[in-house]
């Protein structure tokens, strides 16, 4: 009997091979794009999965909410005293690890070396979060200060093999320390699949290398690295996170600002998070590697669906559209005695074999695609077929999904034609009550789906150039940003540098600052104006007299700084001299400040603000509040993503301290000015390694995921347009076949060919229009949802909308077109032969 069903299926499809080239072809694209999505989805949705214990591995997060503003700020990351706190306070911690991000750099045979995404921790922070080793022993590996675990990479890097580096001296330069490290463990090569992305990670005695920074190690407000906790088996987590409040409480001291009481934790709350649950969380500020948001990953498994679901529709259309030319072999069936049982099994069957050979040149296109896919998304995706994660039975359960969906309402259709009615006078039982209604909804619902992707790809890619182009309130073009210079290396002969900088051929002017385009630092502080009832948060970041120029940033009221002015100089020593800060705080210092730190303050206008006095809040070791007078105000500038809300800032002058270096350059031949700078540089910091970058770069990785995800927006769509057109075309050549005999007696009752041609392009393109009625709203839920993701964002216009839908006419039209034109030049004399 099965064989019997096989032999009618592969019969039925040899016959009517446009049909079955149609069907498989679209089942393929759909199944090949559903299941490197559905690998996407299962990649991004297994981060720290494969880790042993993790599911007692947790990460200590804050989150930050803004009284005035209501702004958020969820952190990855947490205060280094908090670490002490919750072993204190929760006995379910089994095991506490504080890490650090640094960068230092590597001195190995009389090169300098930089290094990035290293880790200084500590404890052994492989007891907690177990990352996978090639060589050493997780155990023992950081069992002391002193010792360092390299990734492959850095291991390859400095000692030529991962098994050369075991028991070796690497030296590392961090704060103008050099600090020597027994490598005692290697890790099993980078993985993507994991929250954290570390080079290598070496125990220190923490509190010695932070003893500059006497701050660091107890105040709460100071967030520069991630504690990492091991709970004890059968911990309730939930009921941990849900003392939270009393132990700020508990903890976190008061703190007096002039009059008035502050407390870090008034803003602040806090969570333990799985490990497992970071990547996708709600906090990715202060992240090792860049998460993903919960809503994208279920987009992209939706639309995979949804592409998956147009070609099973191409299926049902065309297998009820040919349904007149199977009328006759289900009632001559009947008549021999085959029941409707027997039928739908054997329609179901087709169906099932179309659905096979679709998902084996589906499984060949992703084999094919597959590295080039997982390049561009860059993520560690695999199809392996057999074991833990093999997806040969998700592959016959989609088989089997598919061929059942899209074959079940065929069968029961084709089934149920009556012998009698079929035979009766010759006719066809094919137009049955409602099967062209049906077919009409679901050409509907395809170009619906292509419709609202088209939208979707024009929004995210207009709001990706508005990013990249949009003013930032300073001249983008004609910026080298250099980062290093905050080593203590560099001290010394920085001031030489800039000088021989500023005599270079096509240097306009330097400038340095303390927050530059796109960095990652935030410094905050309160300020109040003197009477109100609480301070205002505001950033806080050092600048030189050079940086306004050089940035390009307007002054709307009031002067700039003058380094030959004693009162703007608010440069203290480093390291921390308490009688320096506390002199500084008694004298006061002046600031400038930009538009919306204005605004925040209460001012009436910039020219208000000019000359005024406030309170910045500071350590009650100090004073608690230090007089600040503002001397300017300029414009607001976008240092970071356009996603991030716009900050408050006080700019205050200092002449050391800072983080980046900015040079204006103006030259035909930016890339030569770069090279100048950097053999300046290497000759003045032989061991400092030189990262300078043009602007137009750090912009455009700022915003390479929104990228991204336009060119995978428009893949989609333009694989559910193919979709949809293969199905278009389908019917089109159908129902011109079904409709010979009227074409012919229209033509020789006067029809001419155009009109033929008007009257079947107007039949395909009513769906399509009324597809827009459909498509418009969601796309418009979507992409205002994803708009208000950004501070600053286009207008969402009729523009994309109207456009995706003339695109999806035109593209219908030209589907079918050809094929109307054809079947209307038909000879009636051979139209009226027919049947």
């Amino acid at each position: 009997m099965w064989r019997n069903y096989l032999t009618v299926g592969v019969r039925a499809l040899m016959k009517n091979r446009t049909y079955a080239a149609i069907n498989i072809l679209g089942l393929a694209i759909g199944m090949a794009a559903c299941l490197l999505i559905l690998l996407f989805v299962r990649y991004e949705t297994g981060f720290d999965k494969q880790l042993p214990g993790a599911e007692n591995a947790y990460q200590f997060q804050t989150y930050y909410r803004d009284r005035q503003t209501g702004e958020e700020g969820n952190l990855q990351m947490a205060a280094y005293v908090s670490k002490a706190a919750l072993e204190k306070d929760f006995p379910q911690i089994e095991k506490a690890v504080y890490s650090m991000g640094v960068g230092p750099t590597a001195l190995k045979d009389g090169q300098a070396y930089a290094i990035e995404d290293g880790q200084f921790v500590d404890g052994n922070l492989f007891d907690i979060v177990r990352l996978p080793f090639l060589i050493g022993n997780s155990a023992t590996a950081l069992s002391r200060p002193g010792q360092v675990v390299l990734s492959t990479n850095e291991a390859t890097r400095f000692f030529g093999a991962p098994a050369a580096a075991m028991g070796k001296t690497l030296t590392l330069v961090s704060r103008g320390k050099q600090m020597d490290f027994t490598v005692t463990g290697v890790l099993d090569g980078p993985t993507r699949q994991s929250h954290m992305k570390v080079t290598f990670v070496a125990q220190i005695d923490m509190a010695a290398y932070n003893a500059e920074q006497p701050q660091f190690l107890t105040n709460w407000g100071w967030q520069s690295g991630w504690v990492y906790l091991r709970l004890k088996p059968g911990a309730d987590v939930a009921q941990l996170n849900a003392q939270m409040p009393a132990f700020e409480k508990r903890n976190i001291r008061d703190e007096i600002a002039g009059t008035q009481r502050y407390n870090q934790g008034d803003e602040s709350d806090y969570a333990l998070v799985n490990i497992r649950d970071i990547h996708l969380g709600k906090a990715q500020d202060g992240a090792m590697t860049p998460g993903n948001d919960k809503r994208s990953i279920v987009t992209f498994a939706v639309i995979a669906l949804l592409i998956l679901g147009m070609a099973c529709v191409n299926f049902t259309n065309l297998a009820t559209a040919r349904a007149s030319q199977r009328a006759r072999e289900v009632a001559l069936r009947k008549v021999l005695g085959a029941s409707r049982r027997q039928l739908i099994v054997q329609f179901l069957c087709e169906a099932l074999l179309i659905a096979a050979v679709a998902m084996i040149i589906a499984l060949a296109v992703v084999e094919l695609a597959l590295p080039y896919v997982a390049n561009f998304l860059q993520a560690d995706l695999k199809l392996d077929y057999l074991g833990a994660g093999g997806a040969l039975l998700p592959i016959v359960a989609l088989v089997l999904v598919v061929g059942i969906a899209a074959g079940a309402y065929p069968a029961f259709f084709l089934s149920r034609f009556q012998p009698a009615t079929v035979l009766k006078a010759n006719k066809s039982a094919s137009d049955a009550q409602g099967s062209g209604r049906l077919r009409n909804v679901l050409v509907v619902g395809q170009f619906a789906v292509s419709i609202a992707l088209i939208i979707c790809t024009a929004v995210i890619y207009a709001q990706t150039v508005f990013a990249r182009t949009s003013d930032p309130g300073y001249q983008r073009h004609g910026l080298i940003q250099i980062e290093g210079i905050a080593r203590r290396q560099t001290w010394p002969m920085i001031d030489t540098f800039i000088n021989e900088l500023r005599r270079t051929d096509g240097v306009v002017s330097v400038g340095r600052t303390g927050i530059g385009i796109a960095t990652r630092n935030n410094t905050n502080n309160g300020v109040q104006i003197p009477g109100s009832s609480e301070p205002v948060t505001i950033g806080s970041y050092s600048v030189d007299t050079d940086f306004f120029k050089t940035m390009g940033i307007r002054l709307l009221a009031g002067r700039t700084f003058d380094r030959n002015r004693p009162a703007d100089d608010s440069t203290t020593p480093f390291p921390q001299e308490p009688a320096a800060e506390r002199a500084l705080v008694a004298r006061g210092i002046n600031v400038v400040i930009n538009e919306l730190a204005v605004k925040r303050l209460g001012f009436k206008s910039p020219q208000d603000a000019i000359g005024k006095q406030v309170l910045t809040t500071v350590d009650a070791d100090f004073g608690g509040v230090m007089p600040t007078t503002i001397i300017g105000v300029v414009a607001d500038a976008r240092f970071r993503s356009i996603r991030d809300p716009l900050d408050p800032i006080a700019f205050r002058y200092e002449s050391t301290g800072h983080g980046a270096l900015l040079v204006r350059y103006q030259s035909a031949d930016p890339a030569a000015v770069n090279i100048r700078i950097e053999g300046l540089w290497k000759r003045l910091f032989p061991d400092v390694p030189y990262d300078g970058r043009f602007s137009e770069d750090i912009v455009g990785k700022l915003y390479a995921a929104d990228a991204a995800r336009a060119r995978i927006f428009a893949g989609f769509a333009l694989l559910a347009i193919v979709i949809g057109c293969l199905g278009l075309f389908g019917l089109a050549a159908f129902t011109a076949e079904r409709r010979t005999k009227e074409i012919g007696i229209r033509k020789v009752l006067g029809a001419r060919t155009r009109d033929i041609v008007r009257l079947l392009v107007w039949q395909f393109s009513q769906p399509v229009i009324l597809a827009n009625v459909i498509a418009w709203p969601a796309a418009w839920w979507l992409m205002r949802g994803w708009l208000n993701g950004f501070d600053t964002r286009i207008a969402l216009t009729p523009t994309p909308f109207l456009l995706a839908g003339a695109l999806a006419l035109v593209i219908a039209i030209g589907t079918i077109s050809a094929h109307a034109y054809r079947v209307a030049r038909t000879s009636p004399i051979r139209a009226l032969r027919y049947e």
